[in-house]
């Protein structure tokens, strides 16, 4: 058994040393998570917020199916690919039959003890933290269970302290880029899958020892574009009740591009940002393609 301290805020617990919103997250939900049987053969999505979950929601079913389209036009993205540790994960795993995908916004050290000693894969998905922050921005907006965030930079400077759900980015980031985990991970970005979905689709299948036929990965890619994703209501969490998620405050899936941080920050907050993300990731091998004065890693 975990023990859980309540935070100040009456919309989070604190789980660990992270926030997790009170609304979908109990003791039973992370009591299962804890005691979870992981299987050899079981797929693992691992995502900080905000970055590219949904589209992977939207990639793991359609490779799993052979291109099959019924997943996304039928199932909601939780039912198809459940968050491990969310309050529903237990009902649509019954229904599950192997291989079983999963998403965990969960840092490395939190997975459940039987994740250490199979062999289940691990998709890990990074993107730029000045565009997380700005996507968060607006999901906080919009989602009644989470906080008022105030101003962008009064956000901003929360998510750097790490006080948003599932914690400090980079330590996030830090704990997931490890060694022990060997060739059972793979890393991508989701700059890298804005600007090469069918590259990305192709290291995801070799990584998974799966094969699409050439029409079968056409019909992934164009069902997996942001527009058509956006038109989904099975993937656009317009059937979530509005009290729960105002889409009239800010659209689930917004816009789907890179950059848009660009919009929002002045000289001034970025180069703060730059410099904490610097010092956070500092005497760390760490380094991401949007970084021009890094090389890519793998």
């Amino acid at each position: 058994m975990f023990s859980i301290m309540m935070s100040q805020s009456d919309v989070y617990m604190d789980y660990h040393g992270v926030l997790l919103p009170k609304r979908g997250y109990d003791a039973k939900s992370l009591n299962y998570f804890e005691s979870f049987q992981v299987q050899d053969d079981d797929i693992f999505v691992i995502t900080y917020p905000k970055s590219g979950t949904t589209w992977m929601q939207e990639i793991l079913p359609l490779v799993l199916s052979g291109g099959d389209l019924t997943p996304v036009l039928t199932l909601q993205s939780y039912e198809r690919v459940p968050w491990l540790e969310e309050g529903r994960a237990a009902q649509v795993v019954a229904k599950m039959s192997a291989p079983r995908p999963f998403i965990s916004h969960m840092p490395y050290h939190l997975m459940p003890a039987t994740f250490f000693s199979s062999k289940a894969k691990v998709i890990y998905v990074t993107r730029n933290p000045k565009d997380v922050v700005v996507s968060h921005f607006y999901f906080h907006q919009m989602a009644s269970f989470l906080h008022d965030p105030g101003t962008f930079e009064e956000f901003t400077d929360g998510f750097l302290a790490g006080n948003v759900m599932f914690g400090k980015w980079t330590d996030h980031v830090k704990s997931w880029k490890n060694p022990d985990l060997g060739n059972r991970i793979l890393y991508i970005t989701y700059e890298e899958m804005i600007q090469d979905l069918r590259g990305i689709i192709g290291r995801i299948l070799c990584f998974l020892n799966r094969q699409l036929s050439e029409d079968a990965l056409n019909r992934v890619i164009e069902q997996c574009q942001f527009k058509t994703m956006k038109q989904n209501k099975m993937s656009n969490y317009s059937m979530v009740a509005p009290e729960i998620m105002n889409g009239s405050k800010s659209p689930f899936l917004r816009k789907g591009i890179v950059g848009d941080w660009k919009n929002h920050f002045s000289p001034e907050l970025e180069a703060k940002f730059n410099a904490f993300i610097s010092e956070e990731l500092k005497g760390t091998s760490i380094t991401f393609p949007w970084n021009e004065e890094h090389k890519c890693y793998s």
